[in-house]
Parts: C-alpha cells; structure tokens; sequence
C-alpha cells in the first residue's frame, strides 16, 4: 500500500503541480485537491501505466478522495497476482 501511496501522490504533485500537503487519504479529489473529470481520467490513466493495473469505469465512478484511490489499486493488484 505504502508503494501505491508513493507513486499516486508523486503523480498528483509532478503532473498536476498539486501541494504535497494536500495529498491526505481523506482528501476529496475535487473539492479539496482541486481536480476535475478530465484530471481524473488523465489520473486514472497514468496510474495505470505507472502500476500496471486498469481502473475500469464502474469503480473509478466510485472514487471520491485519495484514500478511494489507493484502496481500488490494491484490490487491483491484489486481483492480478
């Protein structure tokens, strides 16, 4: 998990210039963090290049704050193993 928090957050902050300090579990993605639905599909996209695994449309509907994010990639790795 703490790998799937390190690389969503590093993509956050290097592509979308978003302050580290605002990268909490609990963060709302729009509201707090300040994304819109395009970010959050290049999001979406880039974290699948990144870890390798494809958030499919029904679950990245689901996803409301970073902690939605990290928990989605886990099942996804966990599925993929």
């Amino acid at each position: 998990m703490d790998r799937i928090i390190e690389i969503v957050n590093k993509v956050l902050e290097e592509e979308f210039e978003i302050d580290g300090s605002l990268l909490k579990p609990g963060a709302l993605l729009y509201e707090d963090i300040g994304l819109d639905s395009l970010d959050a599909v290049d999001l979406i996209v880039m974290v699948d290049k990144e870890l390798g695994v494809r958030i499919e449309e029904d679950d990245a509907r689901s996803i409301r704050t970073l902690e939605d994010i990290y928990k989605v990639i886990d099942e996804l790795l966990k599925e993929k193993q």
